[in-house]
């Protein structure tokens, strides 16, 4: 049976999907961007202030299904321009030390409410 996830930690769907969904210990995180959730607007900066506001809405959906960074085995990660790859990998390492997931990386025409990255995570229970 499938659980949906929602915390009010972070950003409310602004559409017809669920921050997460859990079935069988697996862990399926929407693509998160750059909204702050005390104010429901999006965080202004450039793609390291972007990204790391985009990192810490996962973190709060992984901690209120009882994940963390370390059970992230796979992340997808869209961005607005190749070029903002460089900043984005910095912050995003940060969150994964070592034993980082396997992860993909697009350049996308566009992102919602025209911001710089949107990333979504899969992670596992052990």
């Amino acid at each position: 049976m499938k659980n949906i996830i929602s915390t009010p930690q972070a950003p409310a769907a602004i559409g017809p999907y669920s921050q997460a969904v859990e079935v069988n210990g697996m862990l399926f995180v929407s693509g998160q961007i750059p909204i702050d959730p005390s104010t429901g607007k999006i965080f202004e900066g450039g793609i390291t202030e972007q990204t790391t506001q985009v990192m810490k809405n996962i973190g709060a959906i992984l901690t209120a299904a009882g994940y963390s960074f370390t059970n992230v085995v796979k992340s997808t990660c869209l961005l607005s321009d190749m070029a903002n790859f460089k900043g984005m990998n910095e912050v995003y390492a940060q969150y994964y030390p070592e034993n980082a997931p396997a992860r993909a990386a697009f350049a996308v025409k566009e992102l919602p409410l025209g911001v710089l990255v949107e990333i979504e995570a899969i992670a596992v229970k052990s």
